[in-house]
């Protein structure tokens, strides 16, 4: 019997290697597992020596996968996107921007006892420009901690469960402060419209967050409102973001 040949058994192996991780070969478009591209599938691509990975739209393409594709120099190339031909330099990707919430992309909000009344006007309100939300608690007015329910929406934020995420609670900082320590996470405090807009355009924010306190029932809509109609600008905001993931990369997996 004539054993297989050396490039003969590296096909294959590599075969094997897409099926296990669900890549694709001879141009075709990646399958996610899950409907989900994460930091893991980039990296595997990186590794297999892809500059390209392309990707069947709807999939959602979790925040660590886009920052490990800017490192990695991997492009996320949406199925039925630009043809092949030379990949965008990462400045360019980044001048782009992200889309504004309005775009698409499920919306996760939540809130503590002190932030529920605003959080289900929130919600309405929402709903009633036809948004999909997930609302993750709290479902009362029952005294409650306000991490769960900002770890709950930053989770779901950057696992690509959702696209966006709103918190609310007293004062809008405590919530902002826990849904920060998930990595992946932008979250922003927001007063007003101006800083709405400042936090998508400037610092590409992808959780808001919102004190109940302070903010009446029309206010914090109008704030909502401006905060999901604004893009992230890019260009030297893109460079600035940039510099805060590294800083968070840097300290992943320390303490």
């Amino acid at each position: 019997m004539e054993l297989p040949g050396k490039d003969e058994i590296l096909t294959v192996a590599r075969d094997v290697l897409r099926e296990l991780t669900g890549s694709a070969r001879g141009g075709e478009a990646f399958r996610p597992r899950g409907g989900l591209v994460s930091e893991r599938d980039v990296r595997a691509a990186k590794a297999r020596g892809e500059k390209v990975l392309r990707v069947p739209a709807g999939t959602v393409v979790t925040p660590l996968a886009r920052d490990a594709a800017w490192e990695c120099g991997v492009e996320l190339r949406a199925e039925g996107g630009p043809p092949p031909g030379r990949a965008p330099t990462r400045s360019e990707e980044r001048a782009a921007g992200g889309p504004a919430p309005r775009e698409g992309g499920r919306i996760a909000l939540g809130a503590d006892h002190g932030g529920f009344a605003l959080k289900e006007a929130i919600e309405a309100h929402l709903r009633g420009r036809g948004l999909e939300v997930a609302d993750l608690g709290t479902h009362s007015e029952a005294s409650c901690d306000y991490p769960d329910f900002a770890a709950a929406v930053a989770r779901a934020v950057a696992l690509g469960e959702a696209a966006w995420g709103i918190l609310v609670d007293g004062a809008g900082i405590g919530s902002c402060m826990a849904a920060n320590k998930v990595p992946g996470v932008l979250a922003a405090t927001c007063h007003d419209e101006r800083t709405a807009r400042n936090a998508r355009e400037h610092n590409g924010s992808n959780v808001l967050c919102l004190g109940a306190g302070s903010l009446p029932v029309p206010a914090a809509l109008r704030i909502v409102d401006a905060w999901l109609e604004t893009p992230f600008a890019g260009g030297r905001h893109g460079r600035r973001v940039d510099k805060i993931r590294a800083l968070e990369r840097s300290f992943v997996g320390r303490g």
